[in-house]
Formats: structure tokens, C-alpha cells, sequence
């Protein structure tokens, strides 16, 4: 039974739904060493260059910035190596075709603890236009303000 309960969420990657188009989100979990599991619980990592890709039928995360953990010595890790994804042979087989389609990608979004065991949420996205991202930004912008206007208005029917 493991220690811990719930979700504790080490990073997250903010830039990628700008950037990306999503289409469809996995959870895998990650092979890592002791440094970078003890790294990863201090709360330290960078998602924002990351990749995933799939090579000889396994899932690899790569470009993930674990930085080396503060107390450890010679068998501390290094910070930007490729890392191993747990996946069922279905899900790989998945998310292949979906690459090979082309214009898709595979990014991570979160890196959690789940239970005590380290996940990453990853995601099948296709990279945005210059365009569809000034889009999004005008139409999260034109909610914000009937949010706002809503508020006043009931603010002065009160």
C-alpha cells in the first residue's frame, strides 16, 4: 500500500496548450533513478523543451530538465537525459499511427507523483499557426470581459 494518496503535481507544461493543438492525453509513468526521483519530490523540473518520441516499439521521454539533486554525490543523475516511458504496447502502437499520420507530435504536459509513483502526462498535439494562436488569445480575452461585464451587471441589480 503506498505511502502517499492523490496527485502532487511537480511542473507543468503552461506554454504547450498555447502552442499546440490537443488532440488526445495518456498517462505513462517514467523510469527514473533515485536522484531524480528525490529531485523530482523537492519540486524541480522544466517541461518546457520536452518531447516525447517512439523508437523500436518504446515510448522515450526526452529534453525533460530534471536538475541534479542537491545532496547526492557520484551517482547523481544527469539533468537532460532520455527517459524510458511505461506504456501499454496498445497505447505505443496508438500513439506511432498518430505520429506517422504526420503534423502530430507527442509533448508533455505534467509531471506528477500519483499514488507516490512518478507520472507524465502526455499528449498527442499538432503545432498551432501564428494565427489559431492570436485567435485563442482574442476569444480567452472576449470571455474575460462578458465574465467581467456579467459581474458588474449583477453587482448593480443587487
Amino acid at each position: 500500500m503506498p505511502r502517499e494518496r492523490g496527485e502532487k503535481v511537480v511542473a507543468t507544461n503552461r506554454r504547450a496548450r498555447h502552442e499546440y493543438a490537443i488532440e488526445k492525453t495518456y498517462e505513462a509513468g517514467l523510469v527514473l533513478t533515485g536522484t531524480e526521483v528525490k529531485s523530482l519530490r523537492e519540486g524541480r523540473a522544466n517541461l518546457s523543451d520536452g518531447y516525447a518520441y517512439i523508437d523500436g516499439g518504446e515510448a522515450y521521454l526526452d529534453a525533460v530538465h530534471i536538475p541534479e539533486y542537491s545532496q547526492g554525490h557520484w551517482t547523481n543523475h544527469s539533468s537532460k537525459r532520455t527517459r524510458k516511458l511505461l506504456l501499454h504496447k496498445q497505447e505505443i502502437i496508438k500513439l506511432s499511427h498518430a505520429i506517422s499520420a504526420g503534423g502530430y507530435t507527442l509533448i508533455p504536459l505534467k509531471l506528477y507523483f500519483a499514488d507516490g509513483r512518478a507520472k507524465v502526462e502526455i499528449a498527442v498535439a499538432k503545432g498551432k499557426r501564428e494565427y489559431e494562436k492570436r485567435q485563442t488569445i482574442r476569444e480567452r480575452e472576449d470571455k474575460r470581459e462578458a465574465e467581467r461585464a456579467m459581474r458588474s451587471r449583477n453587482r448593480l441589480g443587487d
